[in-house]
């Protein structure tokens, strides 16, 4: 049984349960409590106010002895609940979590989750707290706790003088006042220059305030006298009070209106300003019925293992969405379930023998030293169950990686008496990708260079690229910009000028190099997506969208600017290849291939297609492509829809091996499998007379 401290506060245990519910009911569905991810927001004050509590009521203690005092409880409160859930969220990612884009950031989170570091990566990916990556990554939630160590990291600074005399407190009441409204200035900065909402959500230079706010409440509460043992002697304060109807709307109005981009300015300041509002006020009142329902059993029990379920319930919600789904109710029940289990475990097993334990009375330096060291260690743990997932995982993906992933790796020991050179060279922009054949005894080296320029279908060629440089000699450069496809002729969706310029650099850069001979293959994907790694989409709107007038009358505007644009590279002997559309899938494999995610809901349109489907989507752009070869000499059109789907269905393998990584990019056993195709069609090319269509 836990022996609660002599400052114990029933109610503040009561706001965490309402921060932490906040939080599971945004995280298991947005749309139930829109603003829900605000709950942290609530937490962060509550941290701020109870850590300053808790450092009052201890006796003064200067020096390194006090660090070293302050250090030891915060890793006592923090480290092994913390270290047992990560290294149990990474063991079973190895198990489950294959490596793809949804999961490219997971790993590095996870692992500087350990030295209270993920925030800061979260925010260098690019990827904001509501974008589907971090949906997928199992270790998003530490950002919180991230913020919160170095928040730690510097309170003992400002704090300091407090335990010092009343001359003492008012100087850290003066620190602590200056570094919070510094923090919320630059918070209101951010938010009013734009274009930083990531790193404003994410940073420690933007939350302080928030935590400050809670540690501001305490001394004010204090130095006004007004900060006494919680309700003793409490007051009856009326739940008709206005303060504390304001801080109850103020509170409820953060938690369900609070908008993605907002945050921590200026949607995260309701919320505060009810958590500091309700703090204040029920520290020394009973506050009728709203301080009873806090206090009530139900409240605190919950909030007790707030920590502990805050911790469990995201990696358990994201290890779902990866295997069965989180989208049903039997399943998001479930999911529930699992992390109540996992959080009483967790605090009955781990929190609490560690943090009340009588066994564990060791001095407070040893604590801070064991503590790093297991934080250490548990980060290296990780490390090395991501290198031996291969060897380890439940997934097909993992397991068999050479032909999920176009990475080639199996090259060198295929050819072990060739290597290949792979090199960046700089474009306009941008780099490009530089594979050339290095020392290989007795084969031939070709004499004319292939550029090969695209969206990320083209960037998935990666194996097979390298392969042809290998065996053929061919010197070979890769653009790629994911979503910018040259002749993509699905400009109709709307305007990109980043996609337009990346196109103007990639020609001007091809049009400098390229010698008459030379081959630009242009390769990208022309068809609608049928799924996409994180969400279904509604085929038959795609595909009423896709065969509409509008889109028809979007290709032919595209035409005569692609054929205006190439006509200087084909003009000087270039071959231009055009790649046809290649099928696309209504699920991505890497997701369903596996006993346990083969039932999930990403994969309920099944992975197959009909040929007569994808032959009807390809129709259009297959006589626009036409047309564009037709204008430009010595163009052609390579099809790579005879290799892939050689029936009357289109399906997502060959002989139990993968032609397809997701619903639409090829596999490395998909590219191995399209390259004496293509091999074919660079001999057609360089064999056809100059001018004329091969």
């Amino acid at each position: 049984m836990q022996q609660r401290s002599p400052g114990y506060v029933p109610h503040i245990d009561g706001l965490r349960a309402i921060a932490v519910l906040a939080v599971i009911l945004y995280h298991l569905k947005a749309s139930w409590l829109p603003g829900g991810f605000t709950g942290v927001d609530v937490f962060f004050v509550i941290s701020g106010f109870v850590v300053s509590a808790s450092v009052d009521r201890l006796p003064a203690v200067g020096g390194w002895a006090g660090l070293a005092r302050f250090y030891a409880r915060r890793m006592r409160r923090i480290a092994p609940a913390l270290v047992v859930c990560l290294l149990v969220t990474a063991m079973l990612s190895a198990l489950l979590i294959p490596e793809s884009w949804l999961s490219e950031t997971s790993d590095r989170t996870g692992r500087m989750a350990f030295v209270g570091l993920s925030n800061w990566v979260l925010a260098s990916t690019g990827n904001d707290y509501f974008s589907p990556r971090t949906d997928f990554n199992p270790y998003t939630h530490t950002w919180s706790l991230g913020v919160e160590e170095q928040f730690y990291l510097l309170f003992p600074l400002l704090f300091l003088a407090w335990t010092k005399g009343p001359r003492g407190r008012w100087l850290s009441l003066g620190l602590f006042g200056v570094a919070t409204v510094a923090s919320l200035a630059y918070a209101v900065f951010r938010a009013r220059q734009g274009g930083h909402e990531i790193d404003a959500f994410y940073l420690t230079t933007t939350r302080f305030w928030q935590l400050g706010a809670g540690v501001l409440l305490f001394q004010l509460l204090s130095l006004s006298g007004r900060f006494t043992p919680p309700l003793a002697s409490p007051r009856g304060m009326s739940w008709r009070s206005p303060l504390l109807l304001l801080s109850l709307g103020a509170l409820g109005y953060g938690l369900w209106s609070a908008r993605p981009g907002h945050s921590p300015w200026v949607d995260g300041l309701w919320p505060v300003v009810g958590t500091l509002g309700l703090l204040g006020l029920l520290q020394r009142s009973a506050g009728g019925w709203v301080g009873r329902v806090l206090a009530s059993t139900p409240m605190v029990s919950v909030g007790r293992v707030s920590y502990s379920l805050y911790l469990w319930h995201w990696p358990v919600f994201v290890l779902f969405r990866w295997t069965v789904g989180l989208e049903t109710v039997a399943t998001g029940g479930a999911a529930v379930l699992c992390a109540l289990l996992l959080s009483w475990l967790s605090w009955r097993w781990v929190e609490q023998p560690l943090r009340h334990g009588a066994r564990w009375r060791i001095s407070n330096a040893r604590w801070v030293g064991l503590g790093l060291g297991a934080l250490v260690l548990g980060a290296g743990l990780q490390s090395a169950l991501v290198k031996t997932q291969q060897y380890t995982s439940l997934s097909v993906v993992s397991r068999t990686p050479l032909d999920w992933y176009p990475y080639a790796k199996g090259l060198k020991k295929e050819i072990p008496d060739c290597r290949l050179r792979v090199g960046n060279v700089p474009v306009v922009g941008g780099q490009a990708r530089l594979y050339q054949r290095g020392d290989c005894p007795g084969r031939a080296t070709s004499t004319h260079q292939l550029f090969v320029a695209g969206d990320s279908h083209a960037l998935a060629y990666h194996e097979m690229l390298q392969r042809l440089a290998v065996l053929d000699g061919v010197p070979i450069r890769l653009y790629g910009s994911g979503g910018c496809a040259l002749v993509g002729l699905r400009a109709w969706q709307g305007p990109n000028p980043a996609c337009a310029a990346y196109a103007r650099n990639v020609l001007e850069d091809i049009q400098a190099r390229a010698q008459p001979g030379d081959v630009v293959l242009l390769a990208g994907l022309r068809l609608p997506r049928l799924s996409e790694q994180y969400t279904l989409f509604d085929v038959a709107q795609v595909r009423a969208e896709h065969l509409s007038e509008a889109a028809d009358a979007g290709r032919r505007a595209e035409i005569a600017h692609w054929i205006e644009q190439l006509r200087p590279l084909a003009d000087r002997g270039v071959h231009i290849v055009l790649e046809a559309p290649k099928p696309v899938l209504p699920a991505p494999p890497y997701r369903c291939s596996d006993l346990f995610n083969r039932h999930n809901p990403i994969c309920a349109n099944g992975m197959t297609v009909p040929r007569r489907e994808i032959d009807q989507l390809r129709a259009p752009v297959l006589a626009g492509l036409q047309q564009v070869a037709a204008g430009l000499p010595g163009a052609s059109i390579w099809d790579p829809m005879p290799v892939l789907c050689p029936g009357e269905q289109c399906l997502p393998t060959r002989e139990g091996r993968p032609l397809y990584f997701d619903g639409d990019h090829l596999s490395g056993y998909g590219n191995r499998l399209l390259l004496p195709d293509f091999q074919a069609q660079l001999q057609r090319v360089e064999g056809a007379a100059p001018g004329a269509a091969p």
